[in-house]
């Protein structure tokens, strides 16, 4: 077995088993800002899977969505039935909706695509990975330069999560 097997084994044992290694993350992502840009990812084998590697003009960022439906605060739109719901359950994933909050904050990068890396009872982590569109080594990566030319990719439901719930999962 490589390297990165091992890598794998050990974060799927500290996700099943609740370790202090894995807790102590959670409480720490917690006090920090919803959208944080990470210096590396935490899981590594399952970034590069996805499409990260580790040049200048690839970033990730860890967003932090609030798990369960959306409330509803007033019922607007008369007394009908179908209308006088509280609580209703997205449209979209919740990881489609972080990658388009990453997407909005880091304006001048592409999102590339995300992953899940944790949650806790009222939240729930993932990490993005976007592509600067104005980096040299990205301009003359063959794959790369590809990607940054179709703007808007997360709002457009053209990453992996985004062609899933709009019924291209095949």
């Amino acid at each position: 077995m490589g390297a990165y097997s091992y890598i794998k084994e050990t974060i799927r044992s500290e996700y099943k088993n609740r370790d202090d290694v894995y807790r102590e993350r959670l409480v720490q992502w917690n006090r920090e800002p919803t959208i944080t840009r990470v210096d590396k990812p935490t899981n590594i084998p399952h970034a590069r899977s996805v499409g990260y590697r580790a040049k200048t003009g690839v970033i990730v960022a860890r967003v932090r969505v609030r798990k369960g439906r959306r409330k509803r605060t007033h019922q607007h739109g008369g007394r009908k039935p179908a209308k006088s719901g509280r609580f209703f359950s997205r449209a979209k994933p919740m990881r489609a909706i972080a990658e388009e909050r990453a997407g909005r904050e880091f304006s001048n990068c592409e999102v590339l695509n995300s992953y899940f890396v944790g949650e806790t009872g009222k939240n729930t982590y993932f990490e993005i990975i976007l592509i600067d569109r104005n980096a040299p080594q990205i301009k003359n990566d063959r794959i790369y330069s590809q990607i940054i030319n179709r703007t808007g990719r997360a709002e457009r439901g053209l990453t992996s999560i985004g062609r899933k719930y709009r019924g291209y999962s095949r």
